[in-house]
């Protein structure tokens, strides 16, 4: 092997920068570079949040896990931060009928969720940022969110749901789009293809059975089922690699954007406890 002083500069260089880059992933960090990892995190750890249920004839049940995480991930790259394993412990009751679907109790996904966010807290996370990856979630994690009020905590919860794709998005071949679908297959078809069993899309259907006849406004657990009985909505036959890596990138991109906004706010933190310490005397707080 040549000694340091004859490798060339670039060579150096890259070698040295290589020695001096860190792991994303919280589980490949070792002990002493987890501290390095949250300092040049500034405290900012994302908990890509999926979950483990049937999608469709032909993705995999950890699609919701699979796909958070790859956006989580290449966030991260963008952007710098610690990136929590994979965590599926969420809301998926309405799939307790189909095969492999791990549907944990609605208390255990609170205190499970509460417990690892203040476990983060105690390692550093100032600044946890959970990103979802399941429809079922969308309730359950602002809920949790808005919950972190009841007791004080030093760190900031945060929740980020992909938005509004920007311009440019491929046109899209079906008007039914949901779980499983056009979109979804599209995305697993970027973060795993050799996972998607393309030939077996088309083998039921998701079609919306809209078997439900209530007013607006009036909501029962029961409506996802009512639609799509065999948890799929959509048709995943539609999908392409085109529209994947387009998703995907904007996800990712989302992702990045998000965590720095979160390394960059102060305030949140700031008013958090303010709210704490006015809560310990109400009858102070200024009428």
């Amino acid at each position: 092997m040549l000694p340091i002083r004859s490798l060339p500069l670039v060579v150096l260089a890259s070698a040295l920068a290589s020695a001096q880059s860190l792991p994303i992933k919280w589980e490949e960090l070792t002990a002493g570079d987890f501290i390095k990892a949250v300092q040049q995190s500034r405290g900012v750890c994302v908990l890509p949040f999926g979950i483990v249920e049937k999608h469709g004839p032909h993705l995999p049940l950890g699609t919701d896990l699979i796909n958070v995480r790859y956006a989580a991930e290449h966030g991260a790259q963008q952007e710098y931060a610690v990136v929590f394993p994979a965590y599926y412990f969420g809301q998926i009751f309405e799939a307790r009928h189909e095969p492999g679907t791990l549907a944990y109790s609605a208390r255990l996904q609170l205190d499970l969720l509460q417990e690892t966010t203040d476990e983060m807290a105690r390692n550093g996370c100032r600044k946890i940022l959970i990103v979802n990856g399941h429809g079922g979630n969308n309730h359950l994690l602002p809920f949790f969110a808005q919950a972190q009020l009841a007791s004080p905590h030093d760190y900031v919860v945060y929740v980020y749901s992909h938005g509004p794709y920007p311009p440019g998005r491929p046109p899209m071949k079906t008007k039914t789009d949901g779980h499983a679908g056009e979109s979804e297959t599209s995305h697993t078809l970027v973060s795993r293809p050799d996972l998607v069993h393309m030939d077996r899309a088309g083998t039921e259907s998701g079609r919306d059975l809209n078997r439900l006849d209530l007013p607006p406004g009036v909501y029962t657990g029961i409506w996802w089922y009512a639609k799509f009985p065999e948890h799929y909505a959509g048709d995943g036959t539609a999908a392409s690699q085109a529209l994947g890596e387009f998703d995907m990138k904007a996800w990712s991109d989302g992702v990045a954007n998000a965590i720095r906004a979160v390394k960059s706010d102060d305030t949140s933190l700031r008013l958090q406890n303010e709210f704490f310490e006015k809560a310990k005397h109400p009858l102070d707080t200024k009428q």
